[in-house]
């Protein structure tokens, strides 16, 4: 499963996420997640549905049965903002919301 644990350490790369945050997204200890990884291990189904939802993905995508997914630098950042967006809080959303709002506000002056 190199594949499986290639595509783990890339998507989570390209959402500027660490192993440790990952795990912890996923309800896992770091050390769990690690031997998936590391290749040394493999999550079961329910598991690597998990996975795929923290890291914005899917199980096909992870295990490199999907290579249709557009990977360019503009998806890859709207991949990383909703991967953030996914565990904030509603006030945190409200926040982040009315800062990317007045980003435009400004770009329109």
């Amino acid at each position: 499963m190199d594949i499986f644990a290639n595509n783990l350490k890339d998507r989570a790369h390209e959402l500027g996420l660490s192993n440790a945050e990952v795990a912890r997204r996923v309800g896992l200890s770091e050390r769990r997640y690690a031997h998936y990884v590391s290749g040394r291990n493999e999550p079961d189904l329910a598991m690597l549905l998990k996975i795929a939802e923290v890291l914005q993905s899917t199980p096909n995508e992870l295990l490199g049965l999907d290579r249709e997914k557009a990977d360019g630098p503009r998806d890859i950042l709207i991949d990383r903002l909703n991967a953030v967006a996914a565990v904030m809080t509603d006030d945190d959303l409200q926040a982040a919301i009315a800062q990317a709002e007045a980003i435009l506000a400004m770009r329109r002056k």
